[in-house]
């Protein structure tokens, strides 16, 4: 890509990510066929609707309706594909439905990643809670239970994939199930809507404490999901790191208000409509500091193009990490463009540059791709940026048709 030049024009946001692939995990609940609308186009959602597929579901984009998932279920089997699963984390959302289903799922750990990981291990301690039995054979999880009973469950840490296991398994639970120290984030609510347009009885998502009175069974419904917070953030971040003007629509602004008020402080202009936003740049970049948090804090999947940005901001600026491990890994690939950024403990203290230089670099996640795009995009001449494992593709729907027809100068090799 040839960076340097403003990026100006109006975006479409795409459904949520995050909410399709639970919402797809949740169709395991719901007998019959369902329709899941504003369901983005991304690597990730095909791999979840591969997953369905291997589990006797049928599960596709319809054919005559852009953005619409239609799922097909009479039965689920209750072995989940080994090649599948773990090509992907958020694929581990099946074991809480197969086994409210089923009474017992086979599922191996996602991405290879050990039991005593705090997302794996959260879920399974609610499994566990709500009298499933879990056990470990060949890198499979086998969780199995008789019956599941409603009960309190306490998350030691508000994991919002910890959260979304126990809600869906507690769905068809027998009783009434307490979440305590639930995550709050948006996603979380989005799934509870649909879960509780198809029958079920939850109140309080959105809030620590989310109530679960279980049914005897679910309908299949039409749902629509919400919007991507994540890549509006993203391109609000576009918009501020090139200089440019951009009008944001299909938005929900409530869940952006942290990333709004960040950059706020960096001194851009925001104003905000009902379903829309838009974001220009008054004098530069100011330094400022940002920490990530559970929601309603500053979210976790923001901080790495945060960082793209604060390279080019007047003045220090320290980023803290306190949500995921080793989410600095893309740092030196910044400091490769001329960022001036140094790593202490979970803390990345970012003195401005007046301008990031071209150069070659690898992208190592999703959002360290979004954030060496933004680098790209903002830098003196021409950067190539290699993403051998199609990460961006995985979080963001159509990115290089966006960003082109805001001016972007982009070219896939």
């Amino acid at each position: 890509m040839v960076g340097g030049q403003p990026l100006n024009g109006e975006v479409k946001i795409s459904g949520a990510k995050n909410s399709a692939l639970a919402i797809l995990a949740a169709a395991i609940l719901l007998p019959g066929k369902t329709v899941i609308r504003n369901t983005p186009n991304l690597l990730d959602v095909k791999t979840m609707l591969r997953v369905l597929r291997a589990l006797g579901l049928r599960a596709e984009y319809s054919a005559s309706q852009p953005n619409t998932v239609e799922i097909w279920n009479e039965d689920v089997r209750h072995v989940a594909p080994y090649e599948l699963v773990t090509k992907m984390r958020a694929s581990f959302f099946i074991i809480g439905p197969i086994l409210a289903r089923k009474g017992l799922a086979k599922v191996p750990l996602p991405g290879g990643c050990a039991i005593g990981s705090r997302p794996v291990n959260l879920h399974l301690k609610g499994l566990e809670a709500l009298g499933a039995r879990v056990e470990m054979e060949h890198g499979f999880v086998i969780v199995s239970a008789r019956k599941l009973i409603g009960t309190k469950v306490y998350i030691d840490f508000p994991s919002v994939g910890a959260t979304e296991t126990v809600m869906m398994a507690a769905t068809l639970a027998e009783g009434e199930t307490i979440i305590e120290n639930a995550a709050r984030e948006p996603e979380v609510s989005d799934l509870a809507g649909f879960l509780n347009r198809a029958g079920a009885k939850i109140t309080g998502a959105g809030t620590e404490e989310v109530h679960i009175q279980g049914v005897r069974s679910l309908n299949p419904v039409e749902y629509r999901i919400i919007p991507d917070r994540i890549e509006a953030g993203t391109f609000m971040v576009v918009a501020a790191a090139t200089g440019g003007n951009l009008l944001l629509k299909n938005i929900i602004p409530d869940h952006l208000e942290a990333t709004i008020v960040k950059l706020k402080e960096a001194g851009l202009l925001i104003d905000i409509g009902s379903d829309w936003l838009t974001i220009s740049v008054r004098n530069g970049i100011k330094a400022t500091d940002v920490k990530t948090l559970p929601y309603p804090g500053f979210p976790t999947d923001m901080q790495q193009q945060f960082c793209a940005l604060l390279a080019l901001a007047q003045g220090t600026s320290v980023v803290t990490e306190t949500v995921f491990e080793n989410r600095f890994i893309f740092v030196n690939e910044l400091k490769r463009m001329g960022a001036d950024i140094k790593l202490e403990g979970q803390s990345a203290i970012i003195t401005g540059v007046p301008f990031l230089s071209s150069a070659p670099v690898k992208v190592s996640d999703l959002r360290a791709g979004a954030a060496l795009i933004i680098a790209g995009l903002a830098a003196k001449g021409e950067t190539q940026i290699e993403d051998r494992d199609h990460h961006v593709e995985r979080g963001y729907e159509n990115l290089q048709k966006k960003l082109m027809a805001l001016g972007a100068e982009i070219k896939i090799v």
